[in-house]
């Protein structure tokens, strides 16, 4: 892992969710910094796990098919927003829609590792956060960082949540693609290799699937 300390930390441009590769975008978030500021209380993680979810032609996408219901509306819109839906009715699940309008392709974000406000990340999970619990898999990455339904179609450009650039870069070899988490129904598309994750990071929620 390389990381700049001269580069200025940055907020990604709107255009860097145009890009319509959501597979290398999904690669390319791993190092990239989530903030959040609810009620005055900043909080941030490093992401360090991801999947992509590849719009119509993806079985595991809620857009498959080209499926558009008041949920999924979000993922048509023109990327860099945030699209949160309940799982299991009890988990929010974050993602950033990708890609240009019309075109519903989305990023979850897996697991972060706790970087900013982290007595806040501990209150919100009432454990602390060198437990890799706080931050491990979709719902408790989202929960550490204060993300709830009312979070949905965010502009990532806002001031209530989004994306930073802290020059965190890593190699190939650094990171493993592995199939999907927990998407069976979406028969030949669940062996994708399309979840990424920083080797050998705590806070990954399945590491040892490859």
């Amino acid at each position: 892992m390389s990381n700049n300390s001269e580069q200025s930390h940055h907020k990604l441009p709107f255009s860097y969710y145009l890009n319509q590769d959501v597979i290398f975008l999904a690669k390319d978030l791993l190092g990239k910094v989530l903030y959040t500021q609810i009620n005055g209380e900043t909080t941030a993680g490093i992401i360090v796990e991801t999947e992509a979810y590849f719009g119509v032609q993806d079985k595991a996408s809620h857009a498959y098919g080209g499926r558009r219901t008041n949920r999924t509306e979000t993922l048509y819109s023109q990327g860099g927003i945030s699209y949160v839906y309940l799982c299991y009715g009890i988990h929010n699940l974050f993602n950033i829609v990708s890609s240009v309008e019309g075109e519903p392709h989305a990023v979850l974000i897996r697991a972060i590792e706790p970087l900013v406000g982290k007595d806040i990340i501990e209150a919100r999970r009432n454990m602390p956060v060198t437990k890799a619990a706080v931050s491990s898999g979709p719902g408790s990455a989202a929960k550490a960082l204060g993300i709830d339904r009312t979070f949905n179609q965010k502009d990532l450009n806002g001031e209530e949540i989004w994306v930073e650039d802290h020059g965190i870069r890593y190699s190939n070899e650094e990171i493993s693609a592995a199939p999907r988490v927990g998407v069976a129904y979406a028969q030949e598309d669940a062996l994708l290799l399309w979840r990424f994750f920083v080797k050998d990071n705590k806070y990954v929620s399945k590491p040892n699937k490859i």
